[in-house]
């Protein structure tokens, strides 16, 4: 009997990192260990995997030019063919929410499935890494791929030992307040992360002394982040937020910018108790947390300054859905 053609749909989620980024790009991760303290949010990476007319083809589409290589790598690296391959985002380019990387684990979610395969969670996010890494020399860390592959909270420890995952169970009432509490806002501006992370792991690398200093501080915070979840202290998150910002624009003059500038003074001023710039930065989101009962206020104030994300965590990481169409078809 002829086999059934296999649709399937992938989502992935993005990601607010809280503190510790940085700290998961190696070597610094393998030398020094990293943490990162980070939470999905759903705002999505979208993958569509459907047969191709014909055996040995591949065709692709996406919402961006630039995503291209990244599907054609995906493909490469699952090893199939005969596919149409589509992808779609709900975020903006380079907003700094970790979006390359669900969209590598939406893609390597999708393609093995498509190959008659199951990954876990973890195994998804080392092979999206691979892919970004071997197949496209892009320099990065770890903990996107893992927000994406896990979803919710997490607290992430790296070393040369590998990655360890540790979801932090977050109550009803912390998770209304990060929502509510924190405003996220697109500065228009791009990233420079590939520049910067070679810029910043090459001061590493030379052991300057102002950058070991930020890099293990950062960590510190993100452990404390990570506690302050868990007790569902926004107040201490937002915080350390804060004092994170200062040691992470510290790492390179590229990371902050006008316009983050602007959005932290103006938010600090309306009630904001922390803001950070989120991702590599050079742009990209600045996320602020305002005092409780102040959001409106803080959020009108950086109003001019840049769009707002609206967001909801995003409590399951990458989910796949796939429908059999009858032989024949």
């Amino acid at each position: 009997m002829p086999r059934a053609i296999v649709h399937s749909g992938t989502r992935a989620p993005t990601r607010i990192d809280f503190g510790g980024g940085w700290t998961d790009v190696p070597p610094y991760s393998e030398r020094e260990g990293g943490f990162v303290c980070n939470v999905a949010i759903a705002r999505y990476a979208t993958v569509l995997v459907a047969p191709a007319a014909r055996s040995d083809d591949i065709s692709l589409s996406a919402d961006r030019a630039r995503d291209r290589p990244l599907v054609e790598a995906a493909v490469r690296r699952a090893g199939v063919g005969g596919v149409d391959v589509a992808l779609y985002n709900d975020f903006p380019v380079g907003a700094g929410l970790g979006g390359s990387s669900a969209a590598g684990v939406a893609l390597t979610d999708a393609l093995t499935r498509c190959a008659g395969q199951s990954l876990d969670p973890a195994d998804v996010a080392e092979r999206s890494r691979a892919t970004e890494v071997e197949e496209l020399g892009v320099a990065g860390g770890r903990q996107d791929h893992y927000a994406s592959a896990f979803g919710g909270a997490l607290a992430l420890g790296f070393s040369d030992r590998g990655t360890d995952v540790r979801s932090i169970s977050l109550t009803r009432e912390a998770r209304e307040q990060l929502e509510r509490r924190c405003v996220v806002v697109y500065t228009g501006e791009s990233r420079i992360s590939g520049d910067t992370i070679t810029a910043v792991t090459s001061a590493y690398e030379r052991r300057d002394a102002k950058v070991l200093f930020a890099l293990r501080r950062m960590k510190e915070l993100a452990q404390d982040m990570a506690r302050a979840l868990e007790s569902a202290d926004i107040d201490a998150l937002a915080s350390l937020v804060g004092e994170h910002w200062a040691h992470q624009r510290s790492l390179h003059p590229a990371i902050p910018t006008r316009r983050i500038d602007a959005i932290v003074e103006r938010a600090r001023a309306a009630g904001a108790l922390g803001a950070k710039a989120l991702g590599a930065s050079g742009g990209g989101c600045v996320l602020v947390i305002a005092r409780r009962g102040l959001e409106s206020n803080v959020a009108a104030a950086v109003s001019a300054l840049g769009p707002q994300l609206p967001f909801t965590i995003a409590m399951r990481g990458v989910e796949t859905s796939t429908v059999e169409s009858p032989p024949g078809e």
